[in-house]
């Protein structure tokens, strides 16, 4: 009775070395899966923060475009289209956000005339696991932020006095233009336009 015992356990025991083993293999490839996931995660996040950097850097430009054309209400809805002149590329913003993030933009492109295009890879790499090739492999994403304008007016009539400007309205708050008042009384980037990734 004895010997049969310890032969059913003799026999048990490969089989939970097996059982253990295999737990043990899906335990590390869950860990595989997981350090992947997470570094994808920060890629994203990378590329979502200089896409939207970028976007901002656009929007501040529009916006001091805008104040210096404060007197010509005519060009203010080019503007706030996204057209004026002497405007810069704003991907160096990407760059400086991604690296905050630990990654490097691998390209950066006006999306339109008013939005960002940026990809980004993680500077990290996934790191050693049971599945090959993950030791080198780096994470890859891409975002896009877009620039919307926040305001609408419209042009004084032929008769109004050249010193008249349009009433400005942001999102339903109006702003009465002083040419000659100071500017910190004018509305902010934030308030010309909303930047945002795009869905």
């Amino acid at each position: 009775m004895q010997s049969r015992t310890f032969g059913d356990a003799g026999q048990a025991f490969p089989i939970y070395i097996t059982v253990v083993g295999g737990l043990l293999f899906l335990a590390f490839a869950y860990f595989a899966v997981g350090q992947a996931a997470a570094n994808r995660n920060d890629a994203q996040t990378a590329a979502d923060a200089a896409a939207l950097a970028a976007a901002q850097e656009k929007r501040d430009q529009l916006t001091g475009a805008w104040i210096q054309n404060l007197l010509d209400p005519t060009k203010w809805q080019d503007i706030f289209d996204g057209e004026a002149e002497g405007l810069g590329l704003s991907c160096w913003r990407a760059d400086q956000l991604a690296a905050k993030n630990d990654a490097t933009v691998l390209s950066c492109a006006p999306n339109g005339l008013l939005g960002y295009t940026v990809v980004v890879e993680t500077n990290d790499t996934v790191g050693e696991s049971i599945v090959p090739g993950t030791e080198d492999k780096k994470s890859r994403e891409a975002a896009t932020a877009v620039i919307e304008p926040r305001c609408s007016f419209e042009l004084p009539a032929e008769e109004a006095k050249d010193e008249d400007l349009p009433l400005l309205t942001c999102d339903g708050r109006e702003w009465k233009l002083a040419p000659k008042g100071p500017h910190h009384l004018l509305p902010k980037p934030e308030d010309l336009f909303d930047v945002h990734l795009a869905d």
